[in-house]
């Protein structure tokens, strides 16, 4: 039997401090309002701590941090997108990031996702730059967000 492939996917534009990132929607579990996370000691200035969802402690990162952007997140208008991890790992299935606002849901397809800018200049952590509709975004590398992670929590 011969499927078609789906010609149009979900996917969610969410905000953070520097720029938009394009995530499929699938990867985002919730977006749940921002609260002081526990502090992880000796790790990173872009590791913000753990923050407790659902029985899990959950790492929280600030992306722009970690990919080497002015880190500028305030606490006005703040969130915590919690995003679904890739890599298998038991004791890791899930990382947050800080956002700016709530994520805003698009219909993605070939028609509407241009990639723009060069790959070769992004920094570690960014997969793509592209343009939906009139957006600039960004799509980030999750894996490689989550060996860093990982990384990260090993180290202390």
């Amino acid at each position: 039997m011969n499927q078609a492939l789906p010609r149009e996917i979900r996917g969610v534009l969410i905000t953070v401090s520097g720029g938009r990132l394009l995530l499929p929607n699938a990867s985002v579990s919730e977006v749940i309002t921002m609260s002081t996370p526990e502090p992880v000691e000796g790790s990173p200035d872009w590791m913000l701590g753990r923050v407790n969802w659902r029985g899990w402690r959950v790492p929280l990162v600030s992306f722009p941090g970690l990919v080497g952007w002015p880190k500028a997140e305030g606490a006005l208008n703040s969130r915590v997108a919690i995003i679904k991890a890739l890599g298998g790992n038991p004791r890791m299935p899930f990382f947050a990031m800080v956002t700016q606002g709530f994520p805003r849901l698009t219909a993605l397809s070939d028609d509407v996702i241009l990639p723009t800018g060069d790959p070769e200049t992004l920094p570690e952590g960014i997969s793509t730059q592209v343009m939906v509709r009139d957006d600039e975004a960004y799509i980030p590398d999750l894996g490689t967000i989550e060996r860093k992670i990982a990384e990260a929590l090993e180290s202390v």
